[in-house]
């Protein structure tokens, strides 16, 4: 199985992009962050035709929305944090199941912050707090489990073009580091982190100064994998591809293989 995130930083503007991707790379299940649309306006029929024929969506206009495109059947579909008031959508959740048995699949657009003290901090500290918590109950349901999205924090020193010049700042501060470690140990695990990575490799690059030419970028894209799952991950990659694309995301796919 094969399950990849991307923020497309908006789907109508990126969708021949999303196709033609899909074309070249059949995932199982793609999970997208940034819609920018409501769900009306979610492209189901060319999603669809293109071989997804199961769509978990949770739209928002103009801002935000996230949304799984599924070749298998999803169930138990919920949306943002159980138990956490939250008027963005960043959050949709569905169970495949596979051969292998039943798999949560947990997509998240989490919150950007603006800057450590500000009120987007604080709810970005509150957001991730509820997270945790709903987190262990979805892994208690479901052992087999995997969180993916944009993080919109970088792990460690690693993920960062430049780890002293930004160090705590916004994606780099000791508090959604915290955060982030908080997850792991619920039991997950870095699926890119399982293997040996190429040096400086990001997921995000800036559009301006010609950050990605230069590889200017952070690794905020991740994916985590229950201890159920980790034995069985195969591969976990970063798409650089797409970034080259006309009018391109900032984010580009990763890719993890299971099983």
């Amino acid at each position: 199985m094969k399950i990849a995130t991307w923020n497309v930083n908006s789907l109508s503007v990126r969708l021949p992009q999303v196709l033609d991707w899909l074309a070249a790379n059949p995932v199982d299940a793609l999970c997208l962050q940034e819609l920018k649309l409501p769900d009306e306006k979610f492209p189901l029929q060319a999603l669809q035709d293109a071989g997804y024929g199961h769509c978990a969506v949770f739209g928002q206009k103009t801002y935000n929305g996230v949304a799984i495109l599924s070749r298998l059947p999803l169930r138990d579909v919920s949306k943002n944090i159980d138990g956490f008031s939250d008027e963005q959508s960043r959050v949709v959740a569905a169970t495949l199941d596979t051969p292998e048995g039943a798999v949560r699949l947990v997509n998240g657009y989490f919150v950007n912050g603006q800057e450590p003290g500000s009120e987007k901090f604080e709810y970005k500290m509150q957001w991730l707090t509820s997270l945790r918590h709903w987190l262990k109950q979805e892994l208690a349901n479901t052992p087999k489990l995997v969180l993916v999205g944009d993080f919109n924090i970088t792990f460690d020193d690693r993920d960062t073009h430049d780890p002293e010049g930004l160090r705590e700042t916004i994606h780099h501060t000791t508090a959604e580091r915290e955060h982030f470690q908080g997850l792991l140990d619920l039991g997950l695990t870095d699926a890119f982190r399982l293997f040996e990575q190429p040096e400086k490799s990001y997921s995000w690059w800036d559009y301006r100064e010609f950050a990605f030419r230069r590889n200017r970028g952070l690794r905020i894209d991740h994916i985590l994998v229950s201890e159920p799952l980790k034995t069985q991950v195969r591969s976990c990659v970063i798409d650089k591809l797409p970034r080259k694309n006309e009018r391109p995301s900032d984010h580009v796919p990763v890719v993890v293989e299971i099983g």
